[in-house]
């Protein structure tokens, strides 16, 4: 079998394990042994299995993935949401669509602390979403607004996906953290922005007068400090040299634990959740690596990413076309498949290929701007049609919203993301900035 019909064969065998439904890490586990054992044998396939799944998880930078996770389960069971929501709905419940866009500020926020963008989509819309059908937002704009919003969850530091990414290509994480912040920042005005045009284009999405619209309390201010002393406390330490990345994920988890705590909200069932839901996520999480670390393996021995790496280099294409392609490539597979999945399946691919292109660029500026537009497509993806797993969750959460209304609350958003994603495509020092001075 030539190493390009075994290529179609690993890949044909794992797409048709997802189209029935088979878990993810179990159909690229399953397509990489295929691949594995056509090409070495039952040996060498039983030893590889015998040594990576240590040397894969023995590595100390992984813990900082569920310390992440743990943090952001706390903030979620810890009625920090509500405070964030009261404090931004207040904030901007002065502008017409004030709630929506005081949901984006709330998503941002909650976002910093939970690095995940299921859990905020889901954990502001319980808090959001009958605040905003009280005032006569449409379900559209409500439903697509957090949506989207929840996508900042992984936009802005401390992202998940920035974690697994600078894991793979061998990145500093509080560098790609950096870069992180600014196209955060824009990515939240961005949609705010789309908002404003929103509800004044097309009539009925939002009330033009709220005079019932929340105020902004010394309560509402008190409810958002220790978000704000949480959020410094973590970067702060981290940027001011204090600690690394994953004692940061530890200090945020301690004292996230200690603000709910203190908010009376961390009761020992929720506490016990916490714990349970971070193993959950984390096993999902490092079940996905084997199976991607077996797939890539058996997708290395073939030597395609190699023999597509040089033709692509043959074409003499521009970099920014090739970057294009595959940022494409992202969005279509995001139709298919999970974030993570997608990272752990294409960047030891994708990464190779990037690197040996001449941006104009230090090698390492152009790994950290090509992972920020790779968390930019991811962002897409989870909100596109036809899957968009940020459109069901929220969805499910308004059982009177028709699915069909909740796309086209996301279409404003979309076309923020793609004009965000051609301005960090053609201008690579606005994500850069930051990093230049982390040392």
């Amino acid at each position: 079998m030539s190493s390009l019909s075994l290529t179609l064969l690993i890949f044909g065998s794992m797409l048709a394990l997802m189209a029935l439904r088979v878990p993810i890490a179990v159909s690229m586990f399953a397509a990489g042994a295929i691949g594995y054992v056509t090409q070495t044998g039952w040996a060498p396939f039983a030893s590889f299995l015998n040594t990576q799944a240590f040397a894969r998880f023995a590595g100390y930078d992984l813990s900082v993935i569920p310390l992440f996770i743990l943090m952001g389960h706390f903030a979620t069971k810890g009625g920090i949401s509500k405070s964030l929501f009261e404090f931004a709905a207040g904030v901007m419940g002065r502008f017409r669509g004030g709630l929506a866009m005081a949901s984006l500020l709330a998503c941002a926020a909650f976002g910093a602390i939970s690095g995940s963008s299921v859990a905020t989509a889901a954990t502001i819309t319980g808090v959001a979403l009958p605040e905003m059908q009280r005032h006569g937002y449409s379900g559209r704009l409500a439903t697509g607004t957090l949506a989207a919003g929840g996508t900042l969850g992984i936009q802005l530091p401390p992202s998940i996906v920035l974690v697994i990414y600078a894991i793979l290509t061998e990145q500093n994480i509080s560098k790609l953290f950096a870069a992180a912040i600014i196209p955060g920042i824009i990515a939240m005005c961005g949609y705010m922005i789309a908002v404003a045009i929103y509800v004044r284009v097309v009539p009925g999405q939002a009330p033009e007068v709220d005079a019932d619209r929340p105020r902004l309390t010394w309560h509402s201010l008190l409810g958002v400090a220790p978000i704000v002393v949480i959020f410094l406390l973590v970067f702060g330490g981290i940027y001011g040299g204090f600690f690394t990345p994953t004692e940061g994920a530890a200090v945020g988890a301690a004292s996230t634990f200690l603000t709910a705590l203190l908010k009376g909200e961390m009761t020992l069932e929720k506490f016990k959740a916490c714990f349970y839901g971070t193993a959950v996520s984390a096993a999902m999480i490092f079940l996905i690596f084997i199976g991607a670390d077996l797939m890539n393996s058996a997708l290395a021995l073939t030597q395609v990413p190699n023999q597509l790496a040089a033709v692509v280099g043959s074409w003499g294409l521009s970099p920014l076309v090739v970057v294009v392609a595959i940022l494409l490539f992202y969005v279509l597979l995001g139709a298919v498949m999970d974030e993570l999945s997608m990272l752990l399946l294409t960047i030891p691919i994708f990464f190779p290929m990037v690197m040996a292109l001449d941006f104009g660029m230090a090698k390492e500026s152009v790994a950290i701007w090509f992972g920020i537009m790779v968390l930019m497509t991811v962002g897409f993806g989870l909100i596109a049609p036809p899957v968009g797993l940020n459109v069901y969750i929220v969805n499910g959460l308004a059982k009177n919203v028709p699915m069909g209304e909740t796309y086209r609350g996301v279409m404003p958003f979309l076309i923020s993301d793609v004009i965000r994603t051609l301005l960090f495509l053609f201008f690579p020092i606005i994500p850069l900035w930051l990093v230049g001075y982390i040392k």
